[in-house]
């Protein structure tokens, strides 16, 4: 969808705001924008500053919103998982129920899941020293069920230009004598689980408001260890092609953002990261924020987040 200014609803104009700094892209900075991540840690070689933006809560209106036009919608989604901590609990519970949830929301064929991970805006313990022969027992790092920080940045996961083939991948392999599909979208499936209010909840962004040349990549390499040196993360002659990649964004004043305050432990926000039809609102770029409406009331924020492929056969 294009991002001519549009005229909103009015009753978007009863939802209470808040106002904050996000963090967009800054012009002029490397050409090489690559996001590298291990455990408990995520580095930009892109810069970044803050923005001050208005920011709507959408808790007093939120059967207003609809994904063909704003990409996002809370819902009601109960969850059987008592410990988000426990990982064998998630494995065994989690995938499953959003992947029922966003089949129910999105009315799809086929929906699949493509991982989950935590996240808190509080500290991350460091890992324990290793001796130099258990480093060399440890797995690789997987970009999967771990705890990261919150991701402060404007930002869609996907990049437009590669989801296609990442979908007939996932597609593929979860029904390989399917029929094919006509549509697929990428989602997020975002829930706190921690006591509201928040202090650091996700801000979204009007699909409506972003237009579809909007976004720069931002390749994505999930590493052992953070490349030391700039001179390092930012080496010419690294794969980037063959990595997946994000979408980030400069700065746009058009660009209208939402959030739901107070979120409880069985609601979810599900947004669009790509839908196939572009005739529709296709995307939401998003990121966490700073909310100070609630001064010392706030608590810490912890979270889940889980990616899917939902299928139209």
């Amino acid at each position: 969808m294009a991002a001519q200014p549009y005229q909103p609803d009015p009753i978007e104009a009863t939802a209470r705001t808040t106002t904050t700094n996000l963090n967009y892209l800054l012009p002029n900075g490397p050409s090489i924008n690559r996001r590298f991540v291990s455990a408990g840690v995520e580095v930009n070689t892109g810069k970044y500053g803050p923005y001050p933006t208005t920011i709507r809560d959408g808790r007093s209106i939120k059967r207003h919103f609809s994904f063909n036009k704003h990409g996002f919608q809370l819902l009601d989604a109960p969850t059987s998982v008592s410990d988000f901590h426990d990982k064998t609990e998630v494995e065994s519970k989690y995938q499953s129920e959003v992947c029922a949830h966003v089949k129910a929301a999105f009315d799809a064929n086929l929906v699949v899941s493509r991982g989950w991970m935590l996240r808190t805006s509080g500290t991350i313990p460091d890992k324990l020293s290793s001796s130099p022969e258990e480093e060399t027992k440890k797995e690789p790092y997987r970009h999967y069920g771990g705890l990261q920080p919150a991701a402060g940045e404007v930002h869609v996961d996907t990049d437009p230009s590669r989801q296609l083939i990442y979908a007939e991948r996932a597609y593929k392999a979860a029904r390989p004598d399917g029929p094919g599909f006509k549509r697929f979208i990428i989602s997020s499936f975002w829930r706190t689980f921690s006591p509201p209010p928040q202090n650091c909840p996700l801000a979204v962004c009007d699909a409506q408001s972003v237009g579809d040349d909007e976004g720069v990549t931002n390749v994505l390499w999930v590493v052992d260890k953070i490349p030391e040196t700039e001179a390092e993360r930012l080496d010419p002659t690294m794969d980037d092609q063959n990595q997946l990649a994000a979408a980030i964004f400069l700065h746009n004043p058009n660009h209208r953002w939402w959030y739901f305050s107070r979120m409880e432990k069985d609601e979810a926000l599900l947004f669009k990261f790509h839908d196939s039809d572009r005739s529709v609102g296709w995307r939401v770029p998003h990121s966490a924020f700073w909310d100070d409406s609630f001064g010392v009331e706030a608590n810490v924020r912890s979270s889940i987040e889980c990616r899917t492929i939902a299928f139209w056969e």
